[in-house]
């Protein structure tokens, strides 16, 4: 495995689980260089019950708000669902030290500068901390390092965020809700906006600013963004910011092409795990990871699966046009399908596992005339390049 987040991470675990037909040897190389390495990131996911990484969970929730324009409030409890709140440092840890108890399991800090493949396998040619030169070879090779470009798509916007870890002097949070989308934020000539409160405690929470449109906005725009929700939308009152966090996610209808060559496959982000209408990509790393170490596990060839279904991806499309386009109203769209559409099938469609009659449901909750629009365009558009981003960060 080539890169140390989510994704690597994720598949080595699943791969040395217990119970496999035969022994696997993994080797996962992490680069040493600050400048490579992202800054530590908040993921959210939901899954039933229990989870493998529970243990590094910060905080989980079974009540979702999504507040429109006009404030008016649609809170939604999860029956079956728990939507949980993971930081990249604990997952990150807790993984390692699980990994770091296994024989088969090595850990190599290097930075790999190609990738090929090679007769029998797959090579990474690695440079060391110190400048040397390190080869690595093996029967499959599974890259998550950034794309620096993305593919060309039809429809392309990026979710962009800046959050602070705040600390209250007086209790001010609902500690047992989410407050999942507040369209309560001056909105953009293009795209949507919107704020989004984690609670930690009563006067605890990570609240951050979010934009899906083209550019991403300078330091001082976030910050100018974040002191007008804290204060005159949420009215916190006095606080200390503990910490900050930053992302640039693309949202797109590009195809990521999973496997180049024989035994070099992409994982991850770089392989389309990223929702494209959402920005989320753990539980999808989660699937596409099993996935993969069932197969290998049980001495079959390797299939990775396509991280989204065509049905979710393609109903992606049509939202991503429709919005990028301006023929349906953000904040509005996203208020109404929480208002009428029960949280856990939302969350289901969301994560590619609802059935054909849900999504037709949630179809019918969305503005018809518009989309169907949208969808009688979408096989002429041509697929174009989209300038590279500044940064990349997960949902």
């Amino acid at each position: 495995m080539v890169g140390g987040g989510a994704a690597g991470l994720s598949l080595a675990h699943a791969l040395t689980a217990p119970g496999a037909a035969r022994p696997l040897s993994v080797t996962l190389v992490e680069t040493p260089r600050p400048s490579l390495r992202p800054g530590e990131r908040t993921w959210c996911f939901w899954e039933e019950g229990g989870g493998a990484f529970d243990d590094a969970v910060a905080m989980s929730w079974r009540r979702l708000r999504v507040r429109g324009r006009d404030g008016v409030l649609a809170e939604r409890e999860l029956r079956t669902l728990r939507y949980k709140m993971l930081r990249s440092g604990a997952f990150e840890a807790l993984v390692r030290t699980r990994l770091a108890t296994l024989p088969e399991v090595r850990l190599v800090e290097a930075t790999a500068e190609t990738v090929r493949n090679v007769r029998g396998g797959a090579e990474a040619l690695c440079t060391t901390r110190t400048g040397g030169r390190l080869t690595l070879r093996g029967r499959h090779l599974f890259d998550s390092r950034p794309a620096r470009t993305l593919p060309p798509a039809r429809s392309t916007l990026l979710q962009h965020f800046r959050g602070w870890f705040v600390r209250t002097e007086a209790p001010a949070f609902d500690e047992d809700v989410v407050e999942l989308m507040d369209f309560r934020v001056p909105q953009p000539p293009h795209g949507l906006a919107f704020g989004y409160v984690l609670p930690l405690g009563p006067r605890e929470a990570l609240v951050e600013y979010t934009q899906f449109s083209r550019t991403p906005l300078s330091r001082q725009e976030y910050e100018t963004a974040l002191r007008h929700y804290t204060r005159d939308v949420l009215g916190l009152g006095r606080f200390d910011v503990c910490a900050t966090e930053a992302g640039v996610i693309p949202m797109t209808d590009a195809r990521f092409p999973r496997r180049i060559g024989a035994a070099v496959h992409r994982i991850g982000a770089v392989g389309g795990a990223t929702r494209p209408a959402t920005g989320y990509t753990f539980s999808a790393v989660q699937r596409q990871s099993r996935a993969v170490a069932a197969t290998l596990r049980a001495g079959r060839p390797v299939r990775l699966p396509p991280p989204h279904g065509r049905r979710a991806l393609a109903m992606d499309s049509v939202m991503l046009r429709a919005l990028d386009t301006g023929r349906i109203n953000g904040p509005d769209f996203f208020a109404r399908l929480f208002e009428r559409v029960p949280a856990d099938r939302v969350l289901r469609f969301l994560d590619g596992g609802s059935h054909v009659w849900e999504d037709i449901s949630i179809g019918f909750s969305t503005p018809v005339r518009p989309m169907l629009r949208t969808v009688a365009e979408l096989p002429f558009l041509p697929r174009r390049p989209f300038p590279p981003t500044r940064g990349q960060g997960t949902a």
